[in-house]
């Protein structure tokens, strides 16, 4: 039975063709390039120039760790390399957009941590731009890389459980928001810097929503400013639909991350191993049950890799492939105009108390 899955597997991929290939500098020495972009680059066959940080010392440091033969002095020493094909920004938001339109500006391609834009009027500026100087831009959303989604992603696509009728995901954690000292104190927490994972995911298995609702807490007693506790609906047309619901104010330690995609012709659950004892984590899980297949009840597939880092590598691969070979990345920063405008519906429902069509909300 373990042949079924040979298209399944080679739809999720996540080799980079040699031909593919191009020098990336990377903006940022935080936890996130320490742990998962440079790990995922280094397995994934990519040659990274060097690293530039405001601390010096720790992109020193970094860089030291993983092999990476040199730091810059200045972004403007970075931009200046004229091996740099690919700049990799990884820094905190608001500093994000000027960074992004410097290195348009020096001919780089982008690869940019979500959320990509603070508004969808800079995300759209930025698409603008590197549009009018032939150049790609791609949004680091790697959840929908991950083995597990991406393997229940070409299920879905090869028709395995029919026509998809729901996608859901439980995520009940605890989650130390003290690591980023500026997270603690944003007025927008949950939905804009975690459940933007979940649901780049959806949109990338069910497209876009026509409604939404969404409503969001926080827990008495906790460190954080903004909402830790999220339910967000997505409606489709017909019967279809979608549920995020996140919580991480967890303190009893059974914690929970979990996603199950409906059809009509059977279902795929799956766990989010990262997310259980983050950031060590233990092996994610997918199972099928197809009439289609048929799989004659719950089948295992052998997921073989995690989140982080190895999903890091998808949006800078497909990134490279859409450079070398023209067209879009899979995560590219247009395409990420529809996660923007979700996370604006969002926010607008959960302020309002009411729905909000995606595109409309003030």
């Amino acid at each position: 039975m373990i042949d079924v899955f040979a298209p399944i597997a080679a739809a999720v991929d996540l080799t980079v063709p040699a031909a593919h290939r191009r020098p990336i500098a990377v903006v940022g020495a935080g936890a996130i390039v320490d742990v998962a972009h440079l790990p995922a680059y280094r397995q994934a066959g990519l040659e990274v120039t060097g690293l530039y940080d405001l601390d010096a010392g720790r992109a020193a440091e970094v860089a030291a760790r993983h092999g990476v033969p040199r730091t810059y002095a200045t972004l403007e020493e970075l931009l200046a390399d004229e091996r740099v094909a690919v700049v990799d920004i990884a820094v905190a938001p608001r500093a994000q957009p000027g960074i992004a339109r410097a290195a348009l500006a020096a001919g780089k391609h982008l690869l940019c941590q979500k959320p990509f834009a603070p508004d969808v009027a800079t995300g759209q500026g930025l698409v603008d731009l590197a549009a009018a100087t032939g150049l790609k831009v791609a949004v680091n959303q790697q959840l929908r890389f991950d083995e597990g989604i991406a393997a229940a992603r070409a299920m879905v696509r090869a028709g395995w459980i029919g026509e998809p009728t729901a996608m859901t995901f439980t995520v009940n954690i605890l989650t130390d928001w003290s690591a980023w000292d500026w997270l603690v104190t944003t007025d927008r927490l949950e939905i804009v810097y975690h459940s933007i994972h979940y649901l780049d995911a959806i949109r990338s298995v069910l497209g876009d929503p026509e409604l939404v609702f969404c409503t969001g807490s926080r827990t008495p007693g906790q460190l954080a400013r903004g909402e830790t506790r999220t339910m967000s609906t997505l409606v489709y047309p017909g019967e279809v639909r979608a549920l995020v619901h996140a919580t991480h104010e967890n303190r009893t330690g059974d914690g929970e991350a979990s996603f199950r995609v409906e059809g009509t012709e059977g279902a795929i659950k799956g766990t989010l191993g990262l997310l259980y004892d983050y950031p060590h984590g233990r092996p994610d899980t997918l199972e099928v049950n197809s009439r289609v297949v048929p799989t004659d009840g719950w089948l295992p597939y052998p997921v073989t890799r995690r989140w982080l880092p190895d999903a890091v590598a998808g949006p800078m691969g497909s990134l490279l492939r859409a450079v070398a070979e023209g067209g879009e990345p899979e995560t590219s920063g247009r395409d990420n105009l529809g996660t923007l405008r979700l996370l604006d519906a969002l926010y607008h429902s959960m302020d309002s108390g009411q729905s909000v069509r995606p595109g409309s909300a003030a």
